[in-house]
Parts: structure tokens; sequence; C-alpha cells
């Protein structure tokens, strides 16, 4: 009976965890990306490219920790019957 609930909890943890880390690298690399731009205004199209990267890259760890806790969550309510048995 504890072990669907603690599964539930650690999947959402992780994925609120994750959206946490990629928020915070998309705020660097916009700080980044403008403080370069600042100082270089001639490389901005460069610049914009790095960044528009960077943080696809970032926002793609969301959604690896999102399919992870959906593909995770059926193995363990398959489980925990047996478990609770």
């Amino acid at each position: 009976m504890l072990m669907p609930i603690l599964a539930e909890v650690t999947g959402n943890i992780h994925v609120g965890l994750a959206a946490l880390g990629a928020a915070i690298g998309v705020g660097f690399i916009g700080a980044k990306a403008s403080e370069a731009v600042g100082r270089n205004p001639g490389a901005a199209t460069p610049i914009l490219v790095q960044s528009i990267l960077a943080i696809a890259f970032a926002e793609g760890i969301v959604f690896f920790a999102i399919f992870l806790a959906t593909k995770a969550w059926p193995a363990v309510s398959a489980v925990a019957p047996a478990v609770g048995h």
C-alpha cells in the first residue's frame, strides 16, 4: 500500500526538480546571452542561435523526466498489489 504512494510522490518530485533546474538554466542562458550581446552587438545572431539551442537542450531535460515518470509508474503499480497481499 505504501509503495504506490511513494512511487507517485517520487515521480512528481523528480519532474518538479527537473522543471526547476530547466527554468534556472533558461534564466542563466538568457541573462548571459543578453550580457554577451551588450558587450558585442555585432555577434548578436550567433549568440541568439547558440542560446536557442542551449534553451532547447535545457527544456529537453524536463521532457525526459516526464517520460520517465509516466513510464515508471505502471511498472510500480503492477507490482504493488502483490506487495500488499
